[in-house]
């Protein structure tokens, strides 16, 4: 292949790619119905209660079963983790970027079979699966470099005489829970867990519940790198239930967590109790783009178009308010729409579909509470309806939806995850600044305009973590390990240093001063 699937080459010809996905979805139907078990100090553990996967896009099809983990047994989880983290944070740092590279090519190695799997359990199309699966291994190989580069965060310092050595050494924690989400089933699980393992920490995952079957390939691909036992273990369960009795375990040293705002915060406030321990967290976004009097419209409008509806618009970096002049607000619906309409929906594994079905009866819910509080009060341009009939008919399929609601209606602020993007008018370029801001989250943002001075403007006064301008792969999407560090701020986010970014690996560490006093001869 003359290129890497990344979310910015969508668009491009890949037939011999098609044609090895189209061999390994037939390999993966063929497994339907997995069962999945929960990986303890690297042995299945099996129980009575599962968790079911069904296909999003046809939800009488079971995918894989999960055997969810009995948080009785938590203290064994902990003890193994625990163990497995001595023998760990004693290896040689070049062991540690050893084990990940490989975790990394087993991904590479089973990618089309991942992509599938992907592609069916979350509602991705393929190439935005492919995406996903390849943005993991990225994402492994590029934090081993940060260990790399910096040779084990071992750094000499200054010394007061002449018979001591002093140096800032980054140890780890201990124990690290990651909870992830289901929209990017392997990255997001594969890039908080490298993070926190090249770190010098133990993970146990707990995988979203809506995606068990692309937990246990990322499980298999960790088993088969090398890790101490029980370093990496994944633990089917729900949120509510084994989520909360992971982050309320007093063994656990650290969170990272890819989620809701709410869930978010509250895990916060669970890990100050005691003493303040780390707690990463990537909470979701309300992203606006600014189109400009000046604006390239066609830019603008496939920019804007990729970020509001790819992946059916459940991204947390995922576009949902568009801030036009009021003079190229015409042409920026009517383009919208166009492609909206002109848009491929069906069944995300097969060639050609650009948006696949909502997540779940509860997506579907909420995007049918949405367009209607739309049409009483706005105008729906386009979309607001479900789709049904044909290959709609056993689906969580819904419209992409173009939408015009007054300013400070809730869809201006509320984060909807949903194929749904409002457009509002602004005059003056301060203004829709100022209104971008105005919504609490702060994770991405773009703007489009032929004037460097409005862009450096929105550049310097965007409260965002991940920005972009003048972008057609995406007005708010995209972002790629070592290209764009994907950091939220606000309610965003809690580290103020992102994910895919150069400062992601050292966050999982804590300072260490060392100094150290020759005897004198």
């Amino acid at each position: 292949m003359a290129f890497r699937i990344t979310y910015s080459v969508l668009d491009a010809d890949m037939s011999e790619v098609h044609r090895a996905f189209d061999g390994a979805l037939a390999a993966v139907q063929a497994r339907f119905g997995e069962e999945c078990p929960s990986w303890v100090n690297d042995r299945p553990v099996r129980s009575d209660s599962f968790l079911e996967s069904y296909n999003p896009a046809d939800t009488g099809s079971l995918l894989a079963r999960a055997h969810a983990y009995d948080v009785a047994n938590l203290d064994i989880a902990f003890a193994h983790a625990r163990r497995a983290r001595g023998e760990w944070s004693a290896m040689p740092w070049q062991d540690k970027v050893a084990c990940v590279r490989r975790a990394a090519d087993n991904i590479s190695a089973c990618s089309m079979e991942f992509s599938a799997i992907n592609a069916l359990e979350v509602g991705k199309n393929r190439l935005e699966a492919m995406g996903d699966v390849e943005e993991a291994a990225d994402l492994l190989r590029y934090y081993a470099g940060q260990l790399e580069e910096a040779e084990g965060f071992v750094k000499p310092l200054m010394k007061l005489s002449d018979n001591e050595d002093t140096a800032s050494v980054l140890r780890p924690y201990g124990v690290f829970v990651v909870i992830a989400p289901f929209n990017f089933p392997v990255a997001l699980p594969a890039g908080m867990s490298a993070g926190a393992l090249l770190g010098g920490n133990a993970v146990i995952l707990k995988p979203s519940e809506d995606a068990p079957w692309c937990a246990e390939m990322l499980a298999r691909c960790m088993h088969d790198a090398g890790f101490p036992s029980g370093l990496f273990q994944v633990l089917h369960g729900r949120g509510e239930t084994l989520g909360e009795a992971l982050v309320d375990h007093p063994g656990v040293d650290g969170v990272a967590f890819t989620g809701s705002s709410e869930v978010g915060h509250a895990i916060f406030r669970k890990m100050t109790e005691r003493y303040v321990r780390p707690c990463f967290l990537e909470m979701g976004g309300k992203n606006a783009a600014i189109v400009c009097d000046d604006a390239e419209i066609e830019t603008a409008i496939n920019g804007c178009f990729k970020s509001a509806f790819g992946l059916s618009g459940q991204k947390c970096s995922a576009l949902s308010r568009i801030y036009v002049h009021e003079s190229r607000k015409g042409e920026l619906i009517r383009g919208l729409v166009a492609k909206a309409e002109a848009m491929t929906i069906g069944d995300p594994t097969q060639e050609g579909v650009y948006m696949g079905p909502v997540i779940n009866a509860s997506a579907v819910d909420r995007y049918e509470r949405v367009v209607s509080s739309a049409r009483a009060d706005g105008t729906v341009h386009t979309g607001g309806r479900r789709l049904d009939g044909g290959v709609f008919g056993t689906g969580y399929f819904v419209a992409p939806t173009v939408v015009e609601v007054p300013k400070g209606h809730r869809i201006e602020w509320d984060e909807l995850f949903l194929p749904l993007v409002g457009v509002w008018t602004f005059i003056d370029l301060d203004d829709a600044i100022d209104r971008a801001n105005a919504a609490e989250y702060g994770l991405t943002g773009g703007v489009y305009s032929a004037d460097p001075a409005k862009v450096q403007r929105f550049l310097d006064r965007v409260e965002a973590g991940c920005v972009y301008t003048n972008r057609a792969a995406g007005a708010t999407t995209g972002a790629w390990p070592g290209v764009q560090a994907f950091c939220g701020w606000k309610a965003s986010g809690s580290s103020g240093k992102g994910g895919c970014g150069p400062y992601y690996v050292s966050q999982f560490m804590r300072e260490q001063s060392r100094t150290i006093v020759r005897a004198e001869p």
